[in-house]
């Protein structure tokens, strides 16, 4: 038997492809992909290339069970699952922890071997027997499963903020991660939300989105901050757009014994940011930076999705078939609308 995959050859060079099934054995499960959503490393990995190519990409999955190997429980064909792309080796200090997404050793489904943009995927034995398989109520939609994996890298970043009821958070950055930041901070108790970002487009739609968030920007975004907050300041501050001005700007947007985290990483060559260390010093702000996420976040923000604590579904905005490849690739290039990825059930 054959399938369609979307493999990355080479940099800009995306291929859709008929491939034999996968071949699984022991300990290993075969999914029928029900979705797969394209992420900021998927556009990166296509511009820039990435180790082990040609490689089918998409790390944001979920689907049916079509098949298990020998050996495998609680598991059976027909079973609807979302899958936590990132496991360990199971035996390292990080691992035992229950921190896998900090194993050495990583591997990583739709980024190391091969992921989600295919009919079919092969989930190894290492991530069936470290409980990345996470079954999924009927009511939960194959695309709003997938949207698990980003969430919960946003609530990684959540635990560190330290919120209290009441407090202000200002989130740079309006785009799919910015707007599950903005969730999850409301869900929490946040008092007041606000939204910067150079894409006036984006910030309509996240205002559309809930009325509670309050756009702020573009424009004089510093004085727009203090005048929302009496001068103070936002307690926290989350920078959810891979930009230099972003972390260099969130010291001051930050409150007295605020919190500032760096969420989006930045390119290669521009990692090395001047800041001003000062306001840091003065304001006894406290810095930190968060990736990736655990299995128990992964599971808690698969909960969130299927109680509606956190709705999602309407962050998907562009649907695609694995035969639109191209489309759907330039139209997550460009930006346009929220969440892009391919449905195929």
């Amino acid at each position: 038997m054959h399938m369609q995959a979307i493999r990355l050859h080479a940099p800009d060079d995306l291929r859709v492809e008929e491939l034999p099934l996968p071949a699984i054995g022991a300990g290993e499960i075969l999914l029928r992909t029900g979705a797969a959503l394209i992420c900021g490393t998927d556009l990166r990995m296509f511009r820039h290339g990435a180790k082990g190519l040609p490689l089918t990409l998409g790390h944001e999955l979920a689907g049916t069970i079509a098949e298990v190997g020998a050996g495998v429980q609680g598991y059976h064909p027909g079973m609807r699952v979302a899958v936590a792309p990132n496991f360990g080796c199971g035996v390292c200090d990080a691992c035992v922890s229950g921190n896998t997404q900090l194993c050495a050793g990583l591997a990583a489904i739709g980024v190391t071997m091969d992921g989600g943009f295919g009919e079919f995927v092969r989930i190894p034995q290492a991530a069936v027997t470290q409980g990345n398989v996470c079954p999924i109520g009927a009511s939960v939609s194959f695309a709003a499963a997938a949207m698990a994996e980003p969430l919960s890298c946003v609530y990684n970043a959540f635990e560190r903020s330290a919120l209290r009821p009441g407090e202000s958070v200002l989130v740079i950055g309006a785009g799919p991660i910015g707007l599950m930041h903005a969730k999850v901070y409301k869900m929490a108790g946040a008092g007041r939300v606000m939204i910067n970002d150079v894409n006036a487009q984006r910030l309509a739609v996240c205002r559309q989105e809930d009325p509670f968030f309050i756009p702020v920007g573009p424009g004089s975004v510093k004085e727009q901050v203090l005048e929302l907050t009496g001068g103070k300041g936002a307690d926290v501050v989350v920078t959810a757009a891979s930009a230099v001005s972003a972390q260099q700007a969130a010291f001051e947007l930050a409150a007295l014994n605020g919190r500032v985290i760096f969420f989006g990483g930045l390119p290669h060559d521009q990692r090395m940011v001047p800041l001003d260390t000062n306001i840091i010093h003065y304001k006894m702000i406290t810095v930190t930076g968060t990736s990736r996420q655990s299995l128990r976040q992964y599971r808690l923000c698969l909960d969130l999705i299927g109680q509606g604590l956190v709705p999602v579904d309407s962050i998907l905005t562009a649907k695609f078939g694995l035969d639109q490849a191209g489309c759907a690739f330039d139209h997550a290039l460009r930006g346009e609308g929220l969440k892009t990825g391919f449905v195929m059930g």
